[in-house]
């Protein structure tokens, strides 16, 4: 069998300091059979004139009001033809061969439905500040709030078209819950390598609306905490709140955070303390916010420096050739 045709989705708006970042790393990736489309919603503050600078390596693009960033990515999938989809949204990145070790692994595994990697962290100038490695996890990992990161996720059109695509009520963690409705009858899978880069900054979701994360993960766990048929309530609760204080920790909440941690480890101490160094760093925060971020600064320090391994792949990620 030949390698699928992917076909990606870039929803935007108002992201001209990075979106040509984000379309090189898709247009320059050498697979053979790509489509692209970018879904601009209306953006005034130059994005336009870089998506028309790449507009006849682009497959389509639209610039036009739409309901958020659920509603274009569904709008731009409803155009698409291939046979494995996935989206980057303007402000992330895909890693140099992403397409073709997500393509290959799927001729590979005609039985997997969607496949995600690991994704490394950057923040606005792109130093690296993590990388987010994770395991192989079923359906009920995902019921209990283990994430993956999107901008690493790929996925078969056939599973998108039985899940009906994007709930459009969800703000902050659509993806999850489209994964969740994906794996009630498909099949996820690990690929141990790095796909894609994320960046964290001041206007970025999981920052800016880190509050909101909570209300969404409950939403979820109380949309399908039936389904969960291996799993005790408690162990579906705790991690619903295990992410509520991960969102306020990282956004500069403690009290909040800390309440939340609290209740998850009522509920599941074992898995609370997993992340005993984050609760530290949280309650420090609390205690002593200038020596906390002190810290913290050191700690992101520490690990730019251990992760210099990985600048290679941020640096060849918009170039030609695999």
């Amino acid at each position: 069998m030949g390698l699928p045709t992917i076909s990606v989705v870039t929803p935007s708006f108002n992201q001209q300091k990075y979106l040509e970042k984000t379309l090189l790393s898709v247009l320059n990736q050498s697979y053979p059979a790509t489509e692209y489309f970018v879904m601009d919603g209306g953006s005034t503050d130059g994005s336009l004139e870089i998506i028309k600078k790449y507009q006849d390596q682009i497959t389509g693009w639209v610039s036009a009001a739409d309901s958020g960033q659920a509603d274009a990515i569904n709008q731009g999938f409803a155009r698409c033809t291939g046979e494995v989809f996935a989206w980057i949204n303007s402000d992330d990145f895909y890693l140099k061969g992403a397409f073709q070790k997500a393509a290959e692994f799927f001729s590979d595994h005609p039985d997997v439905d969607l496949v995600y990697g690991d994704v490394i962290s950057v923040d606005e100038a792109e130093n690296i500040i993590n990388v987010m490695r994770f395991s192989s996890y079923g359906r009920d990992d995902l019921l209990t709030f283990h994430i993956i990161s999107q901008p690493g996720v790929f996925f078969r059109r056939s599973v998108w078209e039985q899940t009906g695509g994007l709930d459009l009520s969800y703000k902050l963690m659509l993806d999850h819950e489209l994964w969740i409705r994906m794996m009630k009858t498909g099949k996820m899978a690990y690929l141990p390598i790095p796909l894609a880069a994320a960046r964290f900054h001041d206007e970025a979701k999981n920052i800016a609306q880190a509050a909101g994360f909570g209300k969404e993960a409950f939403r979820i766990l109380n949309k399908y905490k039936r389904d969960g048929e291996t799993l005790s309530e408690r162990q579906l609760m705790s991690g619903a709140f295990l992410v509520d204080a991960f969102y306020l920790s990282n956004a500069g909440h403690p009290a909040e955070a800390l309440n939340q941690y609290w209740q998850a480890f009522k509920l599941d101490p074992s898995r609370t303390l997993r992340d005993w160094r984050r609760i530290a760093l949280t309650i420090l925060m609390k205690i002593n916010p200038a020596l906390a971020q002190k810290l913290y600064s050191k700690q992101v320090q520490q690990r730019m420096n251990s992760l210099k391994g990985f600048q290679s792949l941020l640096d060849s990620s918009t170039d030609g050739g695999e």
